[in-house]
């Protein structure tokens, strides 16, 4: 008999990771039924990354709402997969890294008796504040979970740490370095066709060193994202060589800084948030990248793009501890004088692009189907 699998998300960033592993189980079928169930926890942006990677859901929640809160997603998550989980009766339930849609479903899945997967578990910053409120959605799917599947050895060892059976846990790799490996062969195609990489085709200079900029996180509200755009603003301004790309993410937290400050200056081009093959290909063209994004941590280093990351903790130290990205928080002089570096010391850019990504080789997804596949 057929081995059940359920597969559920509900953001962009979890859809792209979970992506390449819905397509790793369809190569399976004579030994797994496996279905995938979406919460649009996000809604616009999720539709895109399933379309790009031709992924049709089986169950469809919908549950993004205007001025949602966590109270309310949490309750709806638990209460509407209910039903999804009585109808399908899955062995396994596999949730990725640290939403509400994951600690939610988790907790539903735990419910519902199913074998609960983890997908990039043990990652930990060790202050349950930072990230809000992903560390402690993470912590908790831990403590949840059958099976930890951890990009690297370092959360595998927070895991331990957390008294986790070794047994349970397998280093696999980020499973999005092999949704990366897939996207940037298919973007730099010549037949690929998409609307807003040609609108980048026509925005990005590419005479100059394009830094890439995006940025969300709720601690970097206020002051933080203020002195984000001063230290922008003054790279800009220094380096006319230099043109700075920044998809501005629709909270009005970031909208309201980032227009006062960065609007009209010539070399600054503030453009809406990209979907996820166009900001692929810009990733591509992009001399440095300045973030405050976790996913960006672990692509950008494939591509040989050095990262400066705009925050003060870091559930991915093996990225700072391997070089490949640096942490400067929103200290606006830090910001200015790391970017300034890299754009004129060659040898240090040249060594920064060039080492080794401490996420993997993009076979994540074949290992986890592997050992699923051996149990």
């Amino acid at each position: 008999m057929k081995k059940k699998n359920l597969i559920i998300f509900g953001t962009r960033p979890e859809a792209i990771k979970m992506a390449p592993l819905v397509k790793e189980f369809a190569k399976y079928n004579d030994v797994f039924d496996t279905k995938v169930c979406i919460t649009a926890q996000h809604r616009e942006m999720l539709d895109q990354v399933l379309e790009f990677f031709e992924i049709t859901p089986d169950f469809d929640m919908d549950l993004m709402k205007p001025n949602q809160n966590l109270y309310t997603l949490t309750a709806d998550i638990i209460t509407g997969l209910k039903p999804i989980l009585e109808e399908f009766q899955p062995d396994y339930v596999y949730v990725h890294g640290d939403t509400t849609t994951t600690m939610a479903s988790s907790i539903a899945a735990f419910y519902s008796g199913a074998q609960v997967c983890h997908v990039e578990a043990g990652l930990r910053t060790f202050n349950k504040r930072s990230p809000f409120p992903e560390e402690i959605n993470r912590s908790v799917t831990g403590r949840i979970s059958d099976f930890h599947f951890s990009p690297t050895t370092t959360s595998k060892t927070n895991l331990m740490n957390e008294n986790i059976n070794e047994d349970a846990i397998i280093v696999t790799g980020n499973t999005v370095i092999d949704a990366l490996h897939f996207s940037s062969e298919k973007v730099t195609s010549d037949d690929f066709k998409d609307e807003e990489v040609s609108f980048l085709k026509g925005v990005v200079d590419l005479t100059k060193k394009i830094i890439l900029v995006t940025g969300h996180r709720r601690e970097n509200h206020g002051q933080g994202f203020i002195d984000i755009c001063t230290a922008l603003r003054r790279l800009a301004e220094t380096n006319e060589d230099v043109q700075i790309i920044y998809p501005v993410h629709l909270n009005p937290n970031v909208q309201k800084p980032v227009y006062e400050l960065l609007d009209g200056i010539a070399n600054i081009q503030l453009i809406a948030p990209l979907s996820y093959p166009a900001f692929v290909w810009l990733m591509n063209q992009s001399y440095l990248i300045i973030t405050d994004s976790g996913g960006v941590q672990e692509e950008a280093p494939s591509l040989g793009k050095p990262v400066l990351v705009m925050r003060n903790t870091t559930e991915r130290p093996e990225a700072v501890d391997a070089g490949t990205v640096l942490l400067v928080g929103t200290d606006k002089d830090k910001i200015v004088q790391e970017a300034q570096d890299l754009l004129n010391n060659k040898n240090r850019y040249s060594s920064m692009s060039k080492l080794h990504n401490p996420y993997g080789d993009g076979s994540a997804c074949s290992q986890i189907v592997n050992y699923i596949k051996e149990l």
